[in-house]
C-alpha cells in the first residue's frame, strides 16, 4: 500500500495536489495554534523576554512552519527501493536520519504544547525557568521539524 502510494505521487491529479496542499495547510494552522498554547502559557511566566507579543508571534509562526515542512517527509529515494520488503541476500533498509529528525521535533514540539495545554488547563503554577524550559523545547522541536523537512525537500529535487 505504502509503495502505490509513493509511486503515484508524482503523477497525481489536480484534485490530488490540492488536497495535499490543503492538508498541509491544516497542519500549519495546528503548529500555529500549539505556537499559540505555548505563548499563551509562557507569557504568563515572570520573563519579560517570553510574554511580548513578537515571541508570541514568533512561537507561532515557526509551528506553522515546522509543522507544515516537518510532518510528512517525503521518503528518501533508498528508503522508497525497499518498500516491498527485503528478499533473502539483500541487506536490510537503512534507517533515514531526516525521518529520525522529523520525528523527534514533532514529538519534542508537541509535548512542549501538551504541557503548556496542561498547565494553562488546570492552573498550574510554574516557576520561570520551567516555562523557559517548554519554549526552549517548543523552538528546539520546530526548528529540528524545519530542517529535516527543508533537508528532505532539497534532497528530491
Amino acid at each position: 500500500m505504502t509503495d502505490s502510494i509513493i509511486a503515484h505521487r508524482s503523477i497525481r491529479s489536480r484534485t490530488s495536489k490540492c488536497a495535499h496542499v490543503i492538508e498541509r495547510l491544516g497542519l500549519a494552522m495546528a503548529g500555529g495554534s500549539c505556537g499559540l498554547f505555548v505563548a499563551a502559557h509562557v507569557s504568563t511566566s515572570r520573563v519579560d523576554a517570553l510574554g511580548s507579543i513578537s515571541m508570541s508571534l514568533a512561537l507561532m509562526i515557526l509551528g506553522a512552519i515546522g509543522f507544515y515542512l516537518g510532518i510528512d517527509v517525503p521518503p528518501h529515494r533508498s528508503a522508497r527501493l525497499h518498500l516491498t520488503g527485503t528478499h533473502a541476500g539483500e541487506d536490510p533498509p537503512t534507517t533515514d536520519p531526516v525521518e529520525l529528525l522529523s520525528s523527534a521535533g514533532t514529538f519534542l514540539a508537541a509535548a512542549s504544547a501538551f504541557l503548556s495545554v496542561y498547565a494553562i488547563v488546570t492552573d498550574a503554577e510554574t516557576s520561570a525557568t520551567a516555562s523557559s524550559l517548554l519554549t526552549l523545547g517548543w523552538l528546539l522541536g520546530v526548528t529540528i521539524q524545519i530542517v529535516a523537512g527543508t533537508t528532505a525537500r532539497m534532497r528530491k529535487t
